[in-house]
Protein backbone atom coordinates (compact mmCIF):
# COMPACT_ATOMS: atom_id res chain seq x y z
CA UNK A 1 0.00 0.00 0.00
CA UNK A 2 3.08 1.98 0.62
CA UNK A 3 4.70 1.87 -2.74
CA UNK A 4 1.22 3.01 -4.46
CA UNK A 5 0.47 5.95 -2.26
CA UNK A 6 4.38 6.61 -2.85
CA UNK A 7 4.14 6.07 -6.87
CA UNK A 8 1.03 7.99 -6.76
CA UNK A 9 2.71 11.45 -5.15
CA UNK A 10 5.41 10.80 -6.98
CA UNK A 11 3.29 11.36 -10.44
CA UNK A 12 1.19 13.76 -9.33
CA UNK A 13 4.03 16.33 -8.36
CA UNK A 14 5.39 15.72 -11.04
CA UNK A 15 2.43 16.39 -13.45
CA UNK A 16 1.84 19.57 -10.91
CA UNK A 17 5.37 20.72 -11.99
CA UNK A 18 4.65 20.25 -15.13
CA UNK A 19 3.86 23.61 -17.61
CA UNK A 20 0.21 23.49 -17.80
CA UNK A 21 -2.79 26.18 -18.20
CA UNK A 22 -3.55 25.89 -14.48
CA UNK A 23 -0.30 26.57 -13.02
CA UNK A 24 0.69 28.96 -15.38
CA UNK A 25 -2.20 31.25 -14.68
CA UNK A 26 -1.30 30.99 -10.88
CA UNK A 27 2.31 32.18 -11.96
CA UNK A 28 0.73 34.80 -14.34
CA UNK A 29 -1.61 35.80 -11.56
CA UNK A 30 1.42 36.12 -8.41
CA UNK A 31 3.76 37.71 -10.63
CA UNK A 32 1.15 40.49 -12.05
CA UNK A 33 -0.99 40.56 -8.79
CA UNK A 34 1.05 39.73 -6.10
CA UNK A 35 1.36 36.42 -4.17
CA UNK A 36 -2.15 36.74 -2.54
CA UNK A 37 -3.85 36.63 -5.82
CA UNK A 38 -2.01 33.35 -6.78
CA UNK A 39 -3.18 31.73 -3.61
CA UNK A 40 -6.77 32.71 -4.06
CA UNK A 41 -6.50 30.97 -7.38
CA UNK A 42 -4.62 27.65 -6.03
CA UNK A 43 -7.75 27.56 -3.79
CA UNK A 44 -10.35 27.81 -6.03
CA UNK A 45 -8.45 25.31 -8.58
CA UNK A 46 -8.59 22.59 -5.82
CA UNK A 47 -11.55 22.82 -4.84
CA UNK A 48 -12.66 22.67 -8.15
CA UNK A 49 -10.70 18.81 -7.64
CA UNK A 50 -12.85 18.36 -5.19
CA UNK A 51 -15.81 17.77 -7.42
CA UNK A 52 -14.37 15.86 -10.22
CA UNK A 53 -13.46 13.63 -7.56
CA UNK A 54 -17.08 13.16 -6.33
CA UNK A 55 -18.37 12.44 -9.59
CA UNK A 56 -15.39 9.56 -10.17
CA UNK A 57 -15.95 8.13 -6.81
CA UNK A 58 -19.64 7.57 -7.41
CA UNK A 59 -19.80 6.91 -11.18
CA UNK A 60 -16.84 4.56 -10.96
CA UNK A 61 -18.34 2.28 -7.89
CA UNK A 62 -21.90 2.50 -9.55
CA UNK A 63 -20.00 0.89 -12.05
CA UNK A 64 -18.58 -2.08 -10.15
CA UNK A 65 -21.44 -2.20 -8.49
CA UNK A 66 -23.36 -3.40 -11.66
CA UNK A 67 -20.45 -4.82 -13.63
CA UNK A 68 -17.20 -5.54 -12.23
CA UNK A 69 -15.83 -6.67 -15.81
CA UNK A 70 -16.51 -2.76 -16.89
CA UNK A 71 -13.78 -1.96 -14.17
CA UNK A 72 -11.09 -3.83 -16.78
CA UNK A 73 -12.50 -1.63 -19.75
CA UNK A 74 -12.26 1.63 -17.83
CA UNK A 75 -8.06 0.20 -16.89
CA UNK A 76 -7.91 0.01 -20.67
CA UNK A 77 -9.31 2.40 -21.94
CA UNK A 78 -7.10 4.97 -18.99
CA UNK A 79 -4.09 3.34 -20.39
CA UNK A 80 -5.22 4.54 -23.89
CA UNK A 81 -5.92 7.91 -22.80
CA UNK A 82 -2.81 8.56 -20.84
CA UNK A 83 -0.47 7.57 -23.77
CA UNK A 84 -2.37 10.04 -26.05
CA UNK A 85 -1.61 12.49 -23.37
CA UNK A 86 1.96 11.34 -23.66
CA UNK A 87 1.75 11.62 -27.90
CA UNK A 88 0.41 15.01 -27.13
CA UNK A 89 3.07 16.63 -24.85
CA UNK A 90 5.34 14.73 -27.47
CA UNK A 91 4.07 16.48 -30.24
CA UNK A 92 3.90 19.80 -28.21
CA UNK A 93 6.45 22.35 -28.48
CA UNK A 94 8.79 22.35 -25.06
CA UNK A 95 8.67 26.19 -24.29
CA UNK A 96 7.20 27.72 -21.42
CA UNK A 97 5.59 31.38 -22.12
CA UNK A 98 4.46 34.08 -19.72
CA UNK A 99 1.48 35.89 -20.87
CA UNK A 100 1.28 39.10 -18.81
CA UNK A 101 -0.08 41.40 -21.12
CA UNK A 102 -3.41 42.92 -20.52
CA UNK A 103 -4.15 40.96 -17.02
CA UNK A 104 -6.82 42.60 -15.58
CA UNK A 105 -7.14 43.37 -11.62
CA UNK A 106 -9.25 40.80 -9.93
CA UNK A 107 -10.58 40.65 -6.28
CA UNK A 108 -9.34 37.34 -4.31
CA UNK A 109 -12.93 36.03 -4.27
CA UNK A 110 -13.22 36.86 -8.10
CA UNK A 111 -10.00 34.60 -8.48
CA UNK A 112 -10.94 32.10 -6.21
CA UNK A 113 -14.06 31.86 -8.50
CA UNK A 114 -12.19 31.78 -11.68
CA UNK A 115 -9.83 29.15 -10.60
CA UNK A 116 -12.70 26.67 -9.46
CA UNK A 117 -14.70 27.27 -12.52
CA UNK A 118 -11.56 26.63 -14.58
CA UNK A 119 -11.21 23.65 -13.29
CA UNK A 120 -15.31 21.95 -12.69
CA UNK A 121 -16.15 23.30 -16.97
CA UNK A 122 -12.75 21.54 -17.84
CA UNK A 123 -14.24 18.04 -19.08
CA UNK A 124 -10.34 16.44 -19.59
CA UNK A 125 -10.15 16.82 -15.86
CA UNK A 126 -12.63 13.88 -15.09
CA UNK A 127 -11.81 12.14 -18.10
CA UNK A 128 -8.05 12.34 -16.64
CA UNK A 129 -9.03 11.61 -12.98
CA UNK A 130 -11.25 8.77 -14.28
CA UNK A 131 -8.22 7.17 -16.61
CA UNK A 132 -5.61 7.55 -13.15
CA UNK A 133 -7.06 7.40 -9.90
CA UNK A 134 -8.46 3.93 -11.12
CA UNK A 135 -5.33 2.65 -11.17
CA UNK A 136 -3.90 3.46 -7.77
CA UNK A 137 -6.79 1.84 -5.52
CA UNK A 138 -5.27 0.22 -2.87
CA UNK A 139 -7.16 -2.00 -0.41
CA UNK A 140 -9.81 -4.76 -0.87
CA UNK A 141 -11.81 -4.02 2.14
CA UNK A 142 -11.75 0.08 2.18
CA UNK A 143 -15.02 1.01 -0.46
CA UNK A 144 -14.51 2.49 -3.64
CA UNK A 145 -16.03 5.94 -3.16
CA UNK A 146 -13.95 5.90 0.37
CA UNK A 147 -10.41 5.16 -1.56
CA UNK A 148 -11.24 7.15 -4.33
CA UNK A 149 -12.00 10.54 -2.02
CA UNK A 150 -7.96 9.58 0.13
CA UNK A 151 -6.23 9.81 -3.67
CA UNK A 152 -8.41 12.72 -4.27
CA UNK A 153 -7.32 13.97 -1.00
CA UNK A 154 -3.62 13.28 -1.52
CA UNK A 155 -3.54 14.65 -4.80
CA UNK A 156 -5.57 17.85 -3.92
CA UNK A 157 -2.79 18.16 -0.81
CA UNK A 158 -0.11 17.64 -3.26
CA UNK A 159 -0.90 19.39 -6.19
CA UNK A 160 -1.82 22.62 -3.52
CA UNK A 161 1.77 22.58 -2.02
CA UNK A 162 3.08 22.59 -5.87
CA UNK A 163 1.04 25.05 -6.93
CA UNK A 164 1.08 27.34 -3.68
CA UNK A 165 5.06 27.10 -4.09
CA UNK A 166 4.75 28.29 -7.45
CA UNK A 167 2.21 31.16 -6.84
CA UNK A 168 4.78 31.91 -3.68
CA UNK A 169 8.30 31.78 -5.28
CA UNK A 170 6.61 33.27 -9.08
CA UNK A 171 9.37 36.22 -9.38
CA UNK A 172 12.03 33.59 -8.68
CA UNK A 173 10.18 30.79 -10.91
CA UNK A 174 10.20 33.00 -13.98
CA UNK A 175 13.10 34.51 -13.80
CA UNK A 176 14.71 30.92 -13.31
CA UNK A 177 12.65 29.85 -16.37
CA UNK A 178 13.85 32.93 -18.47
CA UNK A 179 17.40 31.76 -18.04
CA UNK A 180 16.98 27.96 -18.13
CA UNK A 181 15.84 27.33 -21.14
CA UNK A 182 16.44 23.42 -21.08
CA UNK A 183 14.01 23.36 -17.89
CA UNK A 184 11.03 23.18 -20.33
CA UNK A 185 12.88 19.70 -22.03
CA UNK A 186 13.28 18.10 -18.99
CA UNK A 187 10.04 19.04 -17.53
CA UNK A 188 8.12 17.61 -21.26
CA UNK A 189 10.21 14.71 -21.13
CA UNK A 190 9.19 13.77 -17.23
CA UNK A 191 5.34 14.09 -17.81
CA UNK A 192 5.94 11.41 -20.90
CA UNK A 193 7.74 9.28 -18.70
CA UNK A 194 4.94 9.50 -16.02
CA UNK A 195 2.22 9.07 -18.39
CA UNK A 196 3.56 6.16 -20.08
CA UNK A 197 4.65 4.92 -16.78
CA UNK A 198 1.59 4.74 -15.69
CA UNK A 199 0.09 2.88 -18.78
CA UNK A 200 2.69 0.71 -18.68
CA UNK A 201 1.56 0.20 -14.87
CA UNK A 202 -2.15 -0.77 -16.09
CA UNK A 203 -1.44 -3.10 -18.60
CA UNK A 204 1.15 -5.09 -16.97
Amino acid sequence: MIEIFIAFILATATLALSPGPDNIFVLTQSIVNGKKYGLATVVGLMTGCLVHTTLVAFGVSEILKQHSYLFFIIKLLGAGYLLYLACEVYKSDAKITFLTNNISKKTTLELFKKGFWMNVLNPKVTIFFLAFFPQFLFSKTITVVVQFYVLGGVFILTSFIIFSLIAVLASTISVFVKNNAKIAIYLKWAQIIVFVGIAIFILY
